[in-house]
């Protein structure tokens, strides 16, 4: 099973720049092990389960109350599919073929 989880999350409650914050989000997710991509806009997580993926929407909401935010703001979406893996990479890929390079 493959699990795609692009999620954003970040406070709304320390003004107008939160880089500090979302920072602290990504390294808590580049330490974790997970296959990620950054964008500007959101992370993308593959993991092998939903649980797994909750786990980290969990630990990232951690990192932010840990850092003394009071309100905080997140957006999820899913694309579960069984019996693939690889899917982070694998979809570009899907693109590559058809159109050659792209920016990612």
């Amino acid at each position: 099973m493959s699990v795609l989880l692009e999620f954003s999350m970040f406070p709304t409650d320390k003004g107008e720049s939160v880089s500090s914050y979302v920072s602290q989000v990504i390294q808590m997710i580049r330490d974790s092990g997970a296959s990620y991509q950054l964008t500007p806009m959101g992370t993308i997580i593959e993991s092998n389960d939903i649980d797994e993926a909750l786990n980290l929407v969990k630990q990232a909401y951690e990192v932010l109350d840990k850092s003394g935010c009071n309100r905080i703001y997140s957006s999820l979406k899913f694309d579960i599919r069984k019996g693939k893996s690889n899917r982070l990479q694998g979809k570009v890929n899907s693109i590559r073929e058809k159109i050659g390079n792209v920016e990612t």
